[in-house]
């Protein structure tokens, strides 16, 4: 999993970072909340780790910008520990605090109990009306029929509906499905999405399920 971390504090990046690269977590850093904006929206981390003081926007406005346009969880780190800038961040969006000085250990098992919280159940199909997707299978069920989606069709399908409202960008979407059989080109995305649109019957002028969001990528169009 990625975790971002954000922080002006050079000393704690690194800390920080040691100790969950050595939990098996990918990390990605960010000193600054602009920066901390534009990676959690290019990179779709799985969590992010953000200080409430930063020296341009606020960590608080940062959650505020994020929740906007995306649901990762947030755990806020902050130097103050009076209980109105607390509840502030968490009804900000935050979903957990720690107050500085914190133990690295402590935010490491906060992290992974938010992870467990708010991480979709993967036990429970995803069902918009005609369509029903099983994760942990990879099978796809149209109107009661199976789909014969290939490894990277399912997964580009699976990432889009567990995250309805966002817009992904070819990137991104090659990161989720990096490894399985094309060849790496951002615009080789267009291809499986054009296949993935045949199976699901979609019409590429007027799709139902895989939309393209012109300039930017695609998103998930149907409705619950």
């Amino acid at each position: 999993m990625k975790i971002l971390i954000v922080d002006d504090e050079p000393k704690i990046l690194e800390i920080v970072d040691a100790y969950l690269t050595a939990s098996h977590y990918d990390v990605i850093q960010a000193s600054n909340g602009l920066d901390a904006l534009e990676l959690a929206l290019n990179e779709t981390p799985d969590l992010v780790v953000l200080d409430l003081m930063l020296p341009d926007l606020s960590g608080l406005e940062v959650c505020r910008r994020l929740r906007k346009q995306s649901e990762v969880p947030i755990v806020m780190l902050t130097a103050k520990s009076a209980e109105d800038d607390i509840l502030t961040g968490l009804t900000t969006g935050a979903d957990d605090y720690l107050v500085k000085p914190f133990s690295p250990k402590e935010l490491v098992v906060r992290i992974a109990t938010v992870l467990r919280r708010t991480q979709p159940k993967t036990t429970a199909p995803l069902v918009f009306r005609d369509l029903v997707i099983h994760s942990e299978t990879q099978q796809v069920f149209l109107d009661n029929s199976e789909l014969n989606l290939t490894t990277t069709e399912f997964k580009l399908l699976d990432v889009l509906a567990r995250r309805p409202s966002q817009i992904f960008t070819r990137d991104q979407l090659i990161e989720h499905v990096k490894g399985d059989s094309f060849d790496g080109f951002d615009r080789a995305i267009d291809s499986h999405i054009k296949n993935l649109r045949q199976k699901l019957g979609d019409n590429p002028r007027k799709p139902t399920y895989i939309v393209t969001v012109h300039g930017s990528g695609y998103r998930f169009g149907h409705c619950l």
